[in-house]
């Protein structure tokens, strides 16, 4: 296994949505033709593992292998930024959340209830589904856990301080509990949740990201954003792209039908395919960060706010207590679930992403000089 496997191989025959206006099904080269506005935020695989879905950060839902494509928010205006997908348990539909705890269904994904337009105390950053689809739990950044449908609450770190935020949610097998994942790597288990081990206490090159649990719940799988793997309980480690050269960083992780393998995705769209996951064709590539390769500009108007913000430079550190392409201060760069260090430590890409937190809580009036110059 390659760590630019999906830069070599052909992706399988696909269905995806780019941007929600552009249907294309065939066999194509892995992120051929292809250019994403957004990145890729996060990743979900089919009940019987044969396949997996991929969704930007602008809504944008992309099918391989026997994925199906239901429908997506790729086009629409959004509110904030969708941070996460969740399979229904038959694999004939999914949803979407939203930063600000939008919900959106699409298939046979029912709606029971959001935090959209509710006052939260930090962005929504994950979603997963009730083993019979009809409930879901919303996890935000400061460790909240909001319950819909059939979806038992069953505690949470809201409230508590933590030393990293929380970066997802990954329920138990029966649904009886969950796990919370933090950015430092703490585990905090709730309801028959059990706890395996954590990275907490380990040196990591780079913050957690995301968790999924064995099939059986006895172990779970951390994975960081530059793809080291953590394995503990009954999960083994299968290989990582950890320390490799990518597009971006990663941005999630979903287990095997069997658990003996798991798939991380990063947000330029590239897959890893580690143990009995299978490879079925990816985007990797079709999206190259903010510092887009045509212009070398951000998307519209994040390109005005960084050239005012910090002449383009994410690395900006001027003393003043303000850091990065976007000139965050610690207190709201930690916030809106900002991973731990200073926000100029980390790339533009990753920047963006919290940026757009940042945005969907504030509003344009985070930034409010540059943004009122910029027209927004």
């Amino acid at each position: 296994m390659t760590s630019q496997k999906w830069l070599a191989r052909s992706a399988a025959i696909l269905s995806l949505a780019v941007g929600g206006a552009l249907a294309i099904s065939g066999a194509i080269s892995a992120g051929a033709g292809v250019v994403l506005n957004a990145p890729v935020v996060g990743l979900a695989a089919t009940p019987d593992g044969h396949g997996y879905w991929e969704v930007s950060a602008d809504g944008g839902v992309f099918a391989f292998g026997d994925a199906r494509f239901y429908g997506s928010t790729g086009g629409e205006h959004l509110n904030a930024p969708v941070v996460g997908l969740a399979p229904t348990p038959d694999g004939h539909g999914y949803w979407e959340v939203a930063a600000d705890g939008g919900i959106f269904g699409y298939g046979d994904a029912g709606f029971y209830g959001s935090t959209g337009g509710q006052h939260l105390s930090a962005a929504v950053v994950g979603l997963a589904a009730t083993p019979d689809g009809h409930g879901y739990w919303e996890v935000a950044a400061d460790g909240g856990v909001f319950a819909f449908g059939d979806a038992g609450f069953y505690g949470s770190t809201g409230g508590q301080h933590l030393n990293a935020p929380v970066v997802g949610l990954a329920p138990t097998p029966d649904g009886h509990g969950y796990w919370e994942v933090a950015a430092d790597g703490g585990i905090f288990g709730f309801g028959d949740a059990g706890y395996h081990g954590s990275a907490v206490g380990q040196h990591l090159n780079a913050a957690v990201v995301g968790l999924a649990p064995t099939p059986d719940g006895h172990g779970y799988w951390e994975v960081a954003a530059d793809g080291g793997i953590f394995d503990y309980g009954d999960a083994g480690f299968y290989g990582s792209p950890g320390g490799a050269p990518r597009l971006g960083p990663v941005n999630g992780i979903a287990g095997s039908a069997s658990g003996h393998g798991y798939w991380e995705v990063a947000e330029d769209g590239g897959i890893f395919d580690y143990g009995d996951a299978g490879f079925y064709g990816s985007l990797g590539g079709a999206y190259r960060g903010p510092l887009l390769a045509t212009n070398g500009a951000l998307p519209t108007p994040w390109n005005c706010i960084a050239q005012r913000e910090s002449g383009d430079n994410p690395s900006t550190n001027t003393g003043n207590g303000y850091f990065g392409l976007f000139q965050f201060s610690i207190a709201s760069w930690q916030a809106v679930g900002g991973p731990p260090g200073l926000p100029s430590n980390y790339t533009a890409a990753e920047q963006l992403q919290i940026a757009e937190n940042l945005q969907a809580r504030q509003g344009w009036g985070a930034w409010p000089v540059s943004s009122r110059l910029c027209g927004v």
